[in-house]
């Protein structure tokens, strides 16, 4: 008796709780209560998105982290954008362009009236800056883009003039984020490469950085006189977890909005939970295990092993990796399995092995392949040398402590591997220690993705030879073959997108053949969201993409909060339609009962002490 009294007056307490938070909320709501602090009827309204990644750098230039382009989309403006419905060019700082009738002269005309966060006016000026820059230095990460330009001319502060050395269409697919040039030409070309644009950054997006900590969080506060439109919401603030169970978490609590790049595990598990959206974006992404397959040759102190600069081998341990199972087990059906470098969603470039081309599993035959370059067991311990007898197959694997599928195809791929005598030492990196262990050249293996831009060229040049360290910074293969690179070039010159699509389909064939890569599957960004707090959602493409921040701000301009209106309509359902008002008087009815339940457990007491 003593049990169940003691459970009904607590019952009876959190109902009282309850209702007076409802209740109370409930008449805030209706009555426009002023903020306690300030005054204000109304407070910020701030989303905050939830990952497991971080980012590695507020600059810019410097950059690698896809957390830390999430940041620069919203911060950084392009001249020219990609459109929400298909990645199409569309405006950005330049309104408009035309090109010459020989094509080689482009005029680009700059909005006027934008600003720097600090108040400075953004003119030509700066974009002629960041783009010749870039061609001088050069920015490793922008480089590739705009190899293709002769010269730049400021004609006004809003008229920009660019020719190429031959016609091309990469000056509107460039994925160069324009930079204050007041601000970073103060920085030497060695600078740029420590220099951490924070505090205060100069930006010009939708939103502006105002707070950083490095694994915790970064906070940004809006830009009303954005040229897009002024967002809907105050802040954006971006934090970072330690694991996906405590993002899970945090997104059902209410903690955060939005839960980014989930696992499969835990996308599913949040299927029919109430307020709870959700939205499995197919993007231009892929995951793959890269090779060190030719550090030697650019990096002094690399430390690969020998073998893997043998293309064979390469293919061979590529054929014994079951992408199917992979895709059952650790996507949960959430992707597809993958071949080559440029992904089937950028369709009209994305090249598919024929039958005869195709790597798929096959133990016997990666054990032959194996077996005809020389690669034997020679001492009967399960492990593969050196044709000779030289250095075992025994290879460093290193996988991203940052996402679990990593971990989870790492424990695949090598037992698959031991099925063909090769041995692996499967270790956990966090990202940036992963980025440090590959620019060395001191891998064997990896695992790690890719989310390309919507034009293939930049996926391609990963795999130029001018990527490659210390020059370059996207190649993390250390693949270099002279006729890709004069494809890769030719590449940029057709205008023809036929012909380009030609040579495109040719680059990404030899690659496969060759395996620098072994393109493991093409996934899926799952997301989380509060569908009870938030709309206004806008994916692009606009045909099941992305719902935040792919290759543009446009997601976090649109987002919005559900009306008062709906959520005081929710309020009511969930409680059986009682009005806020009735509230007062069931809660001094409460409030009754509990005194009751009180009294009669103290007197109880009382009792059975006398």
């Amino acid at each position: 008796m003593r049990f169940s009294n003691r459970m009904v007056v607590q019952v009876v307490a959190v109902t009282v709780l309850t209702a007076l938070a409802l209740s109370g909320s409930a008449l805030a709501q209706e009555d426009g209560e002023e903020d306690a602090e300030t005054g204000d009827s109304s407070e910020k309204v701030v989303f905050t998105v939830g990952d497991t990644n971080d980012i590695d750098s507020m600059n810019p230039a410097v950059g690698l982290e896809a957390p830390a382009y999430f940041m620069y989309a919203l911060n950084y403006d392009l001249l020219v954008n990609f459109s929400l419905k298909d990645f199409s060019p569309a405006p950005g700082i330049a309104e408009s362009w035309e090109t010459s009738e020989d094509g080689l002269t482009w005029t680009f005309h700059i909005r006027e009236g934008m600003k720097w966060s600090d108040g400075e006016d953004i003119t030509a000026g700066d974009v002629a800056y960041t783009y010749q820059r870039t061609i001088d230095d050069p920015i490793g990460n922008w480089k590739s883009y705009l190899v293709q330009i002769d010269e730049i001319n400021v004609v006004d502060d809003y008229t920009l003039e660019i020719t190429t050395k031959e016609e091309t269409p990469s000056l509107l697919s460039a994925y160069v984020y324009i930079l204050p040039e007041h601000v970073f030409s103060e920085i030497d070309k060695q600078g740029l490469k420590t220099f951490e644009n924070y505090p205060n950054p100069v930006t010009s997006g939708p939103f502006h950085v105002v707070e950083w900590r490095k694994g915790q969080f970064f906070r940004m506060e809006a830009n009303e006189d954005y040229w897009g439109g002024a967002p809907k919401i105050d802040e954006v603030v971006y934090r970072v977890f330690n694991n996906e169970d405590a993002l899970v978490q945090a997104l059902m609590s209410g903690d955060i909005d939005f839960a980014d790049t989930l696992g499969a595990d835990f996308f599913d598990s949040l299927e029919g939970e109430e307020g709870i959206g959700l939205n499995e974006a197919a993007i231009p992404s892929f995951e793959e295990i890269g090779f060190n397959s030719g550090a030697s040759e650019t990096q002094p102190d690399s430390d690969g092993h020998p073998a893997l600069e043998d293309p064979d081998v390469r293919v061979a341990i590529s054929k014994a990796i079951d992408r199917q199972t992979l895709v059952d087990r650790v996507l949960k059906g959430h992707g597809v399995v993958g071949s080559t470098i440029v992904p089937p969603a950028i369709s009209f470039y994305h090249y598919e092995p024929t039958e005869e081309e195709l790597q798929t599993f096959d133990l016997d035959a990666a054990n032959a392949l194996l077996d005809e370059g020389g690669y034997e067991d020679t001492d009967d311990d399960g492990v593969r040398e050196m044709p000779g007898g030289g250095q075992p197959l025994e290879f460093r694997y290193f996988v991203r402590s940052e996402e679990n599928a990593t971990v989870t195809t790492g424990e695949f791929v090598s037992e698959w591997l031991a099925e063909i005598g090769i041995a692996t030492d499967v270790k956990s990196l966090t990202d940036t220690k992963l980025t440090d262990v590959i620019y060395e050249g001191k891998y064997d293996m990896f695992h790690w993705g890719w989310y390309p831009d919507p034009d293939p060229d930049f996926i391609l040049s990963v795999m130029s030879c001018g990527q490659r360290p210390p020059d370059g910074v996207w190649s993390d293969s250390f693949y270099c073959d002279e006729e890709y690179d004069r494809m890769y070039e030719e590449q940029k010159t057709l205008i023809d997108i036929d012909e380009r699509a030609e040579v495109v389909k040719e680059m990404q064939r030899m690659v496969y053949d060759e395996a620098p890569y072994a393109v493991l599957y093409y996934d899926q960004t799952l997301q989380a969201y509060r569908d009870d707090r938030w709309t206004g959602f806008t994916p692009q493409p606009t045909d099941g993409g992305d719902l935040l921040a792919s290759y543009g701000p446009f997601g976090f301009v649109a987002i919005e909060p559900v009306s008062a209106e709906s959520q005081q309509a929710a309020a009511r359902e969930s409680t059986g339609g009682i009005p806020p008002a009735v509230w007062a008087g069931i809660v001094g009815g409460l409030i009754l009962i509990v005194g009751g339940g009180l009294l009669i457990r103290r007197r109880a007491s009382q009792e059975e002490r006398a």
